[in-house]
This record gives C-alpha cells, sequence and structure tokens, in this order.
C-alpha cells in the first residue's frame, strides 16, 4: 500500500491502536490499515511494542504515534465532522462522549485519549452560511448548547 503525500500525526501516549480501532469501528470510511511494532527493546518500551498505527478516518489517512506522556493533545487541533441530521450527530457525540470521552461547548467533544471532535451538523453550517439575521441567531442558540440540536437551530434560524 502507497503512503499518502500527507499523512496526520496523531501523538498518542501509548494507546494508537486503541485508538484507531475505535475510530474505525465509530466513523464510515475509516480503517486500521498497518501496526508497526518495535523490532527490538528501546529505551522507554521493549521489542513487540506498538510504535505506530496507520489508519484512515472518514478518509482521511492518519498515523497515531506512540511517543509516550510528553505530549498531550490539545483543541488546536480537531476532526470537525459534518453531520447530516440529528440521529448522526447523536451517534457520533454519544460514542465519543460515551467511551470514555468528555462534553464541551457548542459541538464540541474529546475522545477518551483527547483528541478533539467538532461534531457539527450541515444545519449550524448552512444556517452560519445563510449570514444576516439568520446566522446571528443560529449563532446564539448554538452558544448555550454542548451537542448541536438541530431543530433548534432550525427554529432559531426561521426566528
Amino acid at each position: 500500500m502507497a503512503t499518502a503525500k500527507n499523512t496526520i500525526c496523531l501523538w498518542f501516549d501509548k494507546d494508537a491502536e486503541e485508538a484507531a480501532r475505535f475510530y474505525e469501528a465509530t466513523f464510515p470510511d475509516s480503517r486500521v490499515t498497518a501496526v508497526h511494532r518495535a523490532p527490538s527493546d528501546y529505551p522507554s518500551g521493549k521489542k513487540g511494542d506498538v510504535l505506530t498505527v496507520q489508519f484512515t478516518v472518514l478518509g482521511i489517512p492518519c498515523l497515531g504515534l506512540n511517543g509516550g506522556p510528553a505530549f498531550k493533545q490539545t483543541e488546536a487541533f480537531s476532526f470537525q465532522i459534518a453531520t447530516d441530521d440529528q440521529a448522526e450527530t447523536d451517534r457520533y457525540w454519544n460514542a465519543i462522549v460515551g467511551n470514555g470521552g468528555q462534553e464541551s461547548a457548542c459541538g464540541w467533544c474529546k475522545d477518551r485519549w483527547g483528541l478533539s471532535w467538532q461534531i457539527t451538523p450541515r444545519a449550524l453550517t448552512d444556517a452560519m452560511a445563510a449570514g444576516g439575521d439568520e446566522a446571528k441567531r443560529a449563532f446564539e442558540a448554538m452558544m448555550d448548547m454542548k451537542k448541536i440540536d438541530v431543530a433548534r437551530i432550525e427554529a432559531a434560524r426561521r426566528g
């Protein structure tokens, strides 16, 4: 399998494979394509430990690097997942938060590995793109939400 020209590298303490398997099970067009293990002992690990995991999330090539505890995930990087309806929004949100993750504000949440996700219904994106009073009302409605409520966004948009 050819390596992608551009791959997102995500730093994990030690659970890159577990995270990649979760993403594979949660999102369509996601899969683990390779697991690379240490060929010998090294300062922070043993022969056979998982070093890197190649995977895709919704078709985006990623590399999970088990780099140890030196660096943590931050909101400076997130996956934004566009959803088509409330059911899809709920499915992804509940999978992430319900698997040891945590809610945040305005459609953001973190998975149990600290990676941030924006679960963003297209209804919200469309409302913001409309501009004017529609965007203002939708934006104001979103500001007090954790998981986005599509019906509330649509109602706000209508005024």
